[in-house]
């Protein structure tokens, strides 16, 4: 199957079961292709681990298919809870290692900022470096991998806010938002989250999912596309809206998602809507405000269309 044939595919099965909201799912598509993880911070019943289950029934990992774990954040979670444990086989008179959920193809971390910073930090290992250490040994996810953590923003009460280190592993935070009436009623008749789920098929295999990626990351961005980028990320350092400016990191994953995106929407070049739809959801959570009743997403955006104004790819 070809890249972007098979990033259609996957766009369209996600809409079968999350109706009315093709741009978030693009960005979505996008994040994951580009092999980044998404945290997804909105209100409770808008579908956001439907999300994650929904992402790990369309790519077909095989005769065992891919594995999806669910993790619900509470506040007396281990490390090893989530990472894996050595138990003693006394037959074998030997350690064997049990794999904790975070060793799956897609986890799904559900309300994260719920647990404890030490939890925080086991998972932020296998975020960051793709890779569990439990004694003297490493044990490493399957491919692919990837983090869909949830966020409920109303509550904050026994709560532990994410740490900056932790967030700036995420490629993308993005919010699904309410459905509009038509999807609304497209729900109540249809009830995607019970029986769309259950009848949903993968749509496209495993293969043409890491070929999909790599695809990604070889789509063309100009050289001014790029300066552009550099630009965004320095200007946040300088601002004066914000106390932490966004790290080269966030510079990579802006670039890669930008990539993506242009894949999932039929093109094999980056142009300068990428960056202006990007922006926001890749910059934002990276940043510190000086004033914390302000709003990092209007900064960022106005930021982006002073340093794409005038581009030309030509």
């Amino acid at each position: 199957m070809k890249p972007e044939n098979a990033a259609a595919a996957l766009l369209e099965g996600a809409e079968r079961i999350i109706k009315g909201k093709r741009e978030f799912l693009e960005l979505m598509t996008a994040a994951i292709l580009a092999g980044g993880h998404v945290l997804i911070e909105d209100n409770p019943g808008l579908g956001k681990t439907l999300v994650a289950k929904t992402l790990a029934r369309l790519i077909d990992g095989g005769q065992r298919g891919l594995v999806f774990k669910r993790i619900q954040f509470t506040p007396d979670l281990l490390p090893y809870d989530i990472t894996g444990v050595d138990v003693f086989d006394p037959r074998a008179r030997a350690f064997r290692f049990i794999p904790g959920p975070v060793l799956a193809n897609i986890v799904l971390a559900d309300e994260i900022n719920r647990t404890t910073p030490k939890v925080q930090s086991a998972l932020l290992e296998v975020m960051a470096e793709r890779q569990v250490t439990i004694g003297q040994t490493t044990h490493y996810p399957p491919e692919p991998f990837f983090v869909i953590a949830t966020e409920n923003p109303i509550e904050s009460e026994g709560t532990f806010p994410l740490p900056a280190a932790q967030l700036d592993r995420f490629m993308m935070r993005l919010s699904i938002g309410y459905p509009d009436r038509q999807a609304e009623l497209a729900i109540l008749e249809e009830n995607p989250a019970e029986e769309g789920l259950a009848k949903l098929e993968p749509v496209i295999s495993r293969t043409d999912f890491l070929n999909t990626k790599k695809a990604a990351a070889g789509v063309f961005c100009h050289q001014a596309l790029k300066e552009a980028i550099a630009d965004m990320i320095r200007d946040t350092r300088i601002h004066k809206g914000f106390t932490l400016g966004a790290s080269p990191r966030s510079g990579l994953h802006l670039l890669g998602a930008a990539k993506a995106l242009a894949l999932v929407r039929a093109r094999n070049y980056v142009i300068d809507e990428d960056l202006a739809i990007l922006a926001a959801p890749v910059l934002a959570h990276r940043v510190k405000l000086r004033d914390p009743r302000a709003q990092a997403d209007k900064f960022i955006r106005e930021i982006c269309l002073a340093r794409i104004d005038g581009i030309k790819t030509d």
